[in-house]
């Protein structure tokens, strides 16, 4: 896999924009390179930070890397861009068998013990307990737990994310139904879904679909969650998935109702054509369960009103967590110019501008409390022309979910577990297979990673 180059920095902050934007959005392959950045003079040390995302989420980073090599000019910064997350992960496992690993690269906890088991990440917890900039108790406990590795803090969290129903008030004002209220149930959520999925162009086949969710384990398992049920026997252990039980499996029946028997939901080949998201963005789909990622894509390309709820409730209420963190390379050779980076990265500055592109929930909460993040109603709804302006209105909802939040195994081997799940429910959610059929595929595709983990 060949790394590309973009032309030489542009001075002028708003025509670099525009200009990655154009880059990014054209040039094809794993990664990009952007242009590194530093200030005039020969910088002390130069670091590599790697992640992966869309376009809007590229500026984000430039600019706050940008504002970083601007406040230390002694350390250059080589921005790594991998438009896609599985192309992403590739190159991370093929950078660190061939020693060419970036010094930063932000991941997901769900995919990172693959990494620190094998002693590839340099503890963070030695440089967080003598920073002069930020401390533990700064961020939020849930993200930290989830990047501690055999009791030591690994990485640093930058985000707290979690599941949420994006939707579109457009649509909701049209169809007379009222928006989805802060303690809304599995019924209320599929009575919105049903009415809101319509043949609008009387063709007999629905074109504006109710719901748009992703038939995968990070959205099956908050379900599971709320009827009652669990995924694993022990979650820093697991040695087993414990899907095969009543509780568990009316949680997953739900999701799969949701397609096979309301049709309230894309088909497969609906979504070969044209993703969840865009179709969210296109006005196709009236509520769609994601993360904060998709927000800045939102802020650009969506031209109606929209907002966030939290999950519907069941027997309990449960979310799920999504949060990526800064990750220094056990072998880089600029580890202390790699921490100034990230403590930068992830300090007040750092957070505060990647916030403003809507991209996070800052694990900061000086940051998530502030109206950078919430906005400038404190993160409530107006219900007036008000709430179009960096939407989401109710941003605050991601913050009020964080106390129901769980979160998924960290362990070497389990991605190799999401993804047995992701494409036997895959099959099952689009009738090929059936819920049965699907736990026992499940269960036995699973049982040796998890052997082998334990």
């Amino acid at each position: 896999m060949g790394r590309r180059r973009i032309g030489a920095w542009n001075r002028n902050p708003r025509s670099a924009h525009l200009a990655l934007l154009v880059a990014v959005t054209l040039i094809s392959g794993p990664a990009i390179l952007l242009p590194t950045i530093a200030a005039r003079g020969a910088p002390a040390a130069t670091i590599s930070f790697e992640f992966w995302g869309d376009p809007a989420e590229a500026a984000a980073y430039e600019t706050m890397v940008e504002a970083f090599t601007a406040l230390h000019p002694e350390v250059a910064v080589q921005t790594e861009y991998v438009p896609n997350g599985d192309d992403f992960y590739a190159r991370l496992a093929t950078g660190y068998a061939a020693g060419d690993a970036p010094d930063v690269f932000l991941i997901n906890y769900r995919r990172y013990g693959q990494f620190a088991a094998a002693g590839a990440l340099e503890p963070i917890a030695p440089y967080l307990d003598q920073s002069a900039v930020v401390a533990a108790s700064d961020y939020y406990p849930a993200p930290m737990a989830a990047f501690t590795f055999d009791g030591e803090l690994m990485c640093l969290p930058q985000n707290l994310s979690s599941l949420v129903v994006y939707y579109n008030r457009d649509l909701f004002d049209a169809a007379a139904i009222t928006y989805p209220a802060a303690d809304w149930a599995w019924d209320d959520f599929l009575s919105a879904a049903l009415a809101l999925s319509q043949d609008t162009d009387g063709d007999s086949k629905t074109d504006q679909f109710g719901i748009g969710i992703e038939p995968s384990l990070v959205r099956v398992a908050p379900f599971i969650w709320q009827a009652g049920g669990e995924l694993v026997d022990d979650l820093d252990q697991p040695t087993m998935l414990t899907i095969d039980t009543p509780a568990a499996r009316a949680g997953m029946q739900f999701v799969l109702d949701l397609s096979l028997v309301h049709q309230a939901a894309p088909s497969e080949s609906d979504v070969l054509v044209q993703s969840l998201d865009d179709r969210f963005m296109a006005g196709n789909i009236a509520m769609l369960l994601q993360s904060r990622r998709v927000v800045p894509a939102l802020r650009q390309a969506a031209d109606f009103t929209w907002d966030v709820a939290p999950l519907p409730r069941h027997e309990e209420t449960a979310g799920i967590l999504h949060s990526d963190a800064y990750c220094l390379n056990a072998g880089s050779e600029s580890k202390a110019a790699a921490w100034t980076f990230i403590e930068f990265a992830n300090g007040p500055d750092g957070q505060a501008i990647v916030a403003e592109a809507g991209r996070t929930v800052p694990s900061l909460r000086a940051i998530a409390e502030s109206p950078i993040f919430l906005g400038p109603n404190d993160g409530v709804a107006t219900g007036t022309e008000r709430d179009r302006t960096d939407p989401p209105a109710s941003a605050r909802i991601f913050l009020d979910s964080e106390p129901a939040m769980r979160r998924l195994p960290a362990t070497a081997t389990w991605p190799e577990v999401e993804q047995a799940f992701n494409e036997e429910f895959s099959l099952a959610f689009y009738g090929k297979q059936s819920l049965d059929e699907a736990i026992a595929a499940i269960l036995d595709r699973t049982a040796e990673p998890l052997r082998r983990e334990s």
